[in-house]
């Protein structure tokens, strides 16, 4: 037992820290208390719900508000709080309030899960991520008050605020609206739309460039990191809305929101069901793209994208990979190419199962909701909560995968330390 807890890895405990809240929070959600009178619900129900939770994906296969009481919504908030900041930055949280010693253990598990590339301030940078967390949800919870006091009871607005603040910096699209109908009744909303629109990207900024943007305030100042995130938001945001505003019949108001919620939050102020398939195919690229690393969001990062396609436009122009007058390391690169290709061999496989199991349905709506699983978005066409038992499984599974990172995953399984022995080069023939 002792050898095996020495060669277990830090993204080993974060596998394990994700997999025992899920298996908590559905057996919490399981109680009697946690579910409203005359509901009964089927523990794949419950374990779907915390893992989307957990996963801050938004995906449901029962409504939230219908389905869970008061303290079972409080227990899906939770969650999705925890989900959001990471395990292991709020076990760091906890000891810091208690007044504990963090130890180098606790340090190397935060390094991994925020992908930092040293261990050097990591306790102060925990504590300034919980800080700026609750100053965001915060003004988010008395902006949304502002709107949801006008429809319910003070204490019923309030709760929905919070609720609904939580929901979106940590971009996971659940909500306690009811009716399956998340933002629909307040399209029209602008300080609704706009608040959730910007605690979404906040949130999927990560919490190092939100500490750049705070602190250094000058863009020339940044790192290439914080640089290049900023960009690749920016693009996504207004490619995304000019896009969306050209496939479906929206407003300009519901083309910035679903290009701002696609890329991993989930909440939808127009019933996906209805979109056409150039809407949807929109959408899947903007989920499969998601946030940004460190971020509350999931899909294969704006890094990633950037990486590749800098490098593809580097190697056909003859030219070195640069961005802002920096080098990009090979290595990044090299990365960012095994991530996209995992991710996209996953979505297909999965892609094929549900498939098989669920005929009834178009591909389109399918591969539309397994990247939503994977980029832990939370947008459906509908069709989640009548999926069959085994597409739920495959689904929750695709959320676990997705929040944890495909090539983390990858390497629970399969990596080894690199081998001394040597072999000679030899060419094979490209395109």
């Amino acid at each position: 037992m002792i050898s095996s807890r020495k060669k277990m890895r830090p993204e080993h405990y974060i596998a394990m820290g994700f997999a025992t809240v899920i298996l908590i929070g559905s057996v919490l959600l399981m109680l009697p208390i946690a579910q409203k009178e005359g509901i009964d619900v089927s523990y794949i129900d419950a374990l779907f719900t915390s893992t989307s939770a957990v996963c801050v994906t938004g995906l449901i296969a029962v409504d939230t508000l219908d389905t869970f009481s008061v303290f079972g919504q409080a227990i899906v908030a939770l969650l999705i709080q925890i989900g959001g900041l990471g395990v292991t930055s709020v076990g760091v949280g906890l000891i810091l309030l208690a007044g504990g010693k963090v130890s180098f253990k606790d340090r190397a598990l935060v390094k991994s899960a925020m992908n930092l590339d040293s261990m050097g301030g990591i306790v102060r940078l925990v504590r300034s991520v919980l800080i700026m967390t609750l100053c965001f949800e915060g003004i988010g919870i008395i902006l949304s008050f502002i709107v949801f006091s006008q429809d319910f009871a003070p204490l019923r607005a309030l709760w929905i605020s919070i609720f609904h603040s939580i929901a979106s910096l940590n971009n996971s699209g659940f909500d306690i609206l009811g009716g399956l109908q998340n933002l629909i009744p307040y399209q029209d909303n602008i300080l609704l739309n706009l608040t959730t629109c910007g605690l979404i990207i906040f949130g999927g900024l990560g919490f190092l460039v939100i500490r750049e943007i705070i602190f250094k305030h000058n863009f020339k100042k940044f790192s290439l990191h914080s640089k290049v995130v900023i960009t690749m938001t920016v693009s996504l945001l207004a490619v995304g809305t000019l896009l969306m505003k050209a496939s479906e019949d929206v407003s300009w108001l519901g083309a910035f929101f679903f290009s701002t919620s696609a890329r991993t939050a989930g909440f939808s102020t127009y019933p996906v069901g209805n979109f056409t398939n150039a809407g949807l195919f929109l959408l899947t690229i903007l989920m499969f793209i998601g946030a940004s690393p460190g971020s509350t969001g999931g899909g294969i990062k704006t890094t990633t994208a950037f990486s590749i396609f800098n490098s593809a436009f580097s190697m056909v122009t003859n030219k070195h990979n640069t961005a802002f007058k920096r080098r990009i390391p090979e290595e990044v690169v090299k990365k960012a190419f095994i991530v996209t290709l995992l991710a996209m061999t996953l979505v297909c496989i999965n892609s094929y199962f549900l498939s098989l199991l669920e005929p009834q349905y178009s591909f389109i709506q399918l591969i539309f909701e397994v990247v939503s699983a994977f980029g832990t978005v939370g947008l459906s066409t509908g069709i989640t909560p009548d999926l069959k038992v085994l597409s739920k499984v495959i689904i929750i599974l695709t959320m676990y995968i997705g929040r944890l990172g495909p090539l983390t995953v990858a390497m629970l399984w399969w990596y080894r330390p690199l081998s001394s022995a040597s072999y000679s080069e030899e060419s094979i023939t490209i395109g």
